[in-house]
C-alpha cells in the first residue's frame, strides 16, 4: 500500500493513470507524445506505477502495451469505507462528478495552405479579424502571457446584452510551438450570460497533409451545458479562415461581421 500510495503522490503518474482510464491499453509511444518531459521520464514514471501495481503490461508482436489495473485502489477504497457507508459515499461521489461534469467539442478542418502561414492566420490580429467576427487576438504567443479578444469598437451597447467597450474575451497562453500547436484559455465577455460561464481551454492543432494542412480546435474544459455562444461560433471562424487562405476572399454572412463595422 506504501507503494501504491508513493505512485499516487506525483501529478504525472495521476495523468497517465488518467489516459489509461481514458484509453486503456496505450504503447510508450503514445503515452510519451501527450506529455511535456523525454521519453526516458515517461518510462520512469511506468516503471514506478508497475511497480506499484496500479498498470500492467503486456506484449503484441512488437509492442508493448500498457493497461490500467484499478484493483490497488479498490484494496485502499476497502480498507477504510465500510459497507454501511459505502452507499452514501458512493451517492456524493456522484454528486460531485455530475457538478464538475465537463464538455468538450472538436472540430476540424482540411485547408490548402501551408503551417507557417495557418499559424501566421491564427496568431495575426489583422488577419484574425478577417474571419473571427471581426475580433482581433492580440498577445506576443509567449506562455504565461495575456490574450485578448478585441473588436474595434468605442463605448456603448451592440445590441442583444451585448457589452460594447471593445474587449470581447480574454485568457492566458499555456503552451505554443509554433506552428504546429497552440492552448489558450478562454473567458468570453461579451455579455454577462457568457461571462458567467467563466474560463475553458482551446487547443489548436496544425497537422501538414500533402499540400494541406488538417486544423483540429478542441474547446474543452466546459460546463457540462454551456452557453453555446461559447463553442457555437466555430464552425463559422473556421470556414472563414478556410476560404481567407484559400481564396483571399471574406464571408459576408452575418455572424462574421459581427463586430467588424462593416
Amino acid at each position: 500500500m506504501d507503494d501504491v500510495f508513493r505512485a499516487l503522490a506525483d501529478p504525472t503518474r495521476r495523468s497517465l493513470l488518467d489516459e489509461l482510464f481514458r484509453e486503456d491499453g496505450q504503447t510508450l509511444n503514445a503515452l510519451e507524445a501527450r506529455f511535456p518531459i523525454t521519453r526516458f521520464g515517461v518510462m520512469k514514471h511506468l516503471k514506478q506505477l508497475e511497480e506499484a501495481g496500479l498498470i500492467v503490461t503486456r506484449r503484441r508482436g512488437r509492442e508493448k502495451l500498457h493497461f490500467l489495473n484499478p484493483v490497488p485502489i479498490r484494496l485502499i477504497h476497502d480498507r477504510w469505507v465500510s459497507k454501511y457507508a459505502e452507499p452514501w459515499a458512493a451517492g456524493l461521489s456522484e454528486i460531485k462528478q455530475e457538478l464538475e461534469k465537463q464538455m468538450e467539442k472538436v472540430f476540424e478542418i482540411y485547408i490548402r495552405t501551408t503551417p507557417e502561414r495557418l499559424w501566421e492566420a491564427i496568431t495575426d490580429p489583422d488577419i484574425r479579424a478577417k474571419y473571427n467576427f471581426g475580433a482581433a487576438a492580440n498577445s506576443d504567443w509567449k506562455p504565461g502571457s495575456r490574450m485578448e479578444l478585441a473588436a474595434p469598437l468605442g463605448d456603448g451597447v451592440l445590441g442583444d446584452g451585448l457589452l460594447g467597450d471593445g474587449l470581447l474575451g480574454e485568457g492566458e497562453i499555456i503552451e505554443a510551438e509554433p506552428p504546429v500547436r497552440l492552448v489558450h484559455t478562454m473567458t468570453a465577455l461579451w455579455s454577462e450570460d457568457v461571462k458567467r460561464e467563466g474560463a475553458s481551454r482551446v487547443t489548436w492543432e496544425i497537422e501538414p497533409v500533402r499540400d494541406s494542412c488538417r486544423l483540429t480546435v478542441t474547446h474543452d474544459q466546459l460546463r457540462e451545458g454551456a452557453n453555446d455562444q461559447i463553442y457555437g461560433g466555430w464552425p463559422m471562424i473556421l470556414s472563414g479562415l478556410k476560404t481567407w487562405l484559400e481564396t483571399g476572399q471574406l464571408l459576408t454572412t452575418p455572424g462574421s461581421l459581427m463586430y467588424s463595422g462593416a
